[in-house]
């Protein structure tokens, strides 16, 4: 509720201000369907009218990290399978700058950076480098603004873009890893056109910020 209460008010002193945050997460894609790290929903292309294997012999996964600012989606990156503090880090420091080398340079620095609560994200070499880079403009576990736990119903990349990257990336059977690679890549090109979009989702999340303080907190996915 405390989230959801703070974002309402900065909507209130300022209406533009979703577009000031760069939202993000981290999915782990597989050849049989797509696994989000941190609510463990399984996504897997069903059809009725064909045969399909369900389990293979090469098994493969990869760990992909996207975000979402303005009317901009960033570009998709593979991140290591078991991300600890200190490579996280090195992500933020060294790898997210480049990728957001098209966001306007008045956006970079004026930018909120999210992430949710995750183990490697908690770390102290990265609270203390979100620190320094996004002082008192950052929002986590440990940081100003605290994000809620166990909470992929506010996180927009959870409730909106992963289900549409995966219904993309799975319309067929994957084939091999660098398959799965370039499906990632396609489907993040696909989101990209999509006209409108993002600015759908931010109505979203302030409905869904409004629609979990009549909740009290609790699950309010059936109320929407």
């Amino acid at each position: 509720i405390a989230f959801s209460r703070w974002n309402l008010q900065q909507l209130v002193a300022q209406p533009d201000f979703p577009s000031w945050i760069l939202f993000s997460d981290e999915s782990c894609f597989t050849r049989d369907g797509v696994v989000n790290l941190h609510n463990m929903h399984v996504w897997a292309h069903e059809n009725p009218r064909c045969s399909r294997v369900h389990a293979h012999q090469q098994r493969f996964s990869v760990n992909v990290w996207a975000g979402i600012i303005g009317d901009m989606l960033i570009v998709p990156y593979l991140l290591p399978e078991r991300l600890d503090g200190n490579t996280y880090r090195i992500f933020l420091e060294r790898v997210l700058p480049d990728l957001m080398g098209d966001v306007p340079a008045a956006t970079r620095r004026n930018i909120w950076f999210q992430h949710d609560g995750a183990p490697a994200h908690f770390s102290y070499a990265v609270r203390e480098y979100l620190d320094r880079i996004y002082p008192n403009r950052w929002i986590g576990r440990g940081g100003p603004v605290p994000w809620p736990p166990r909470s992929p119903d506010l996180t927009l990349l959870d409730f909106n873009q992963w289900g549409h990257m995966k219904s993309i990336v799975y319309e067929t059977p994957v084939t091999s890893d660098m398959d799965l690679i370039a499906r990632i890549a396609e489907a993040a090109a696909r989101v990209r056109d999509t006209p409108g979009q993002f600015e759908r989702v931010r109505e979203s999340m302030r409905r869904r910020c409004e629609t979990c303080i009549v909740a009290n907190g609790r699950n309010f996915e059936h109320l929407l």
